[in-house]
């Protein structure tokens, strides 16, 4: 059993940047690709990004490209978005997911485990 907790979120203006942070612990000596996700009132949960165990690969949604990046730390055993650019249509509940192999993906079904989420509000 893996836990994940997000923390970051927050209300920031159009053009401004937010770091989240997402912390695994129980069960983390597994191999685990990681993800984040989005959840937008009245939308279905849409993928953000990914990264590999090893954390060389990585992959991100068209309408995040250029603008999020992620990144991992197997030491802490935590998973960064560092999201800049934001625009409002980047509010949502932002959710981290833990994925029992070393490749990441896009698909949220292929996730076992996924952290309370934490809400980001972009102002314009």
């Amino acid at each position: 059993q893996v836990q994940l907790v997000e923390s970051g979120g927050g209300l920031v203006q159009a053009g401004g940047s937010l770091r989240l942070s997402c912390a695994a612990s129980g069960r983390t000596s597994g191999s685990y690709a990681m993800g984040w996700f989005r959840q937008a009132p009245g939308k279905e949960r849409e993928f953000v990004a990914t990264i590999s165990l090893n954390g060389y690969s990585t992959y991100y949604a068209d309408s995040v490209k250029g603008r999020f990046t992620i990144s991992r730390d197997n030491v802490k055993n935590t998973v960064d978005l560092q999201m800049n650019s934001l625009k409002p249509e980047d509010t949502a509940v932002y959710y981290c997911a833990a994925r029992p192999r070393g490749t990441g993906s896009t698909r949220k079904y292929e996730y076992d485990y996924w952290g309370q989420g934490t809400q980001v509000t972009v102002s314009s």
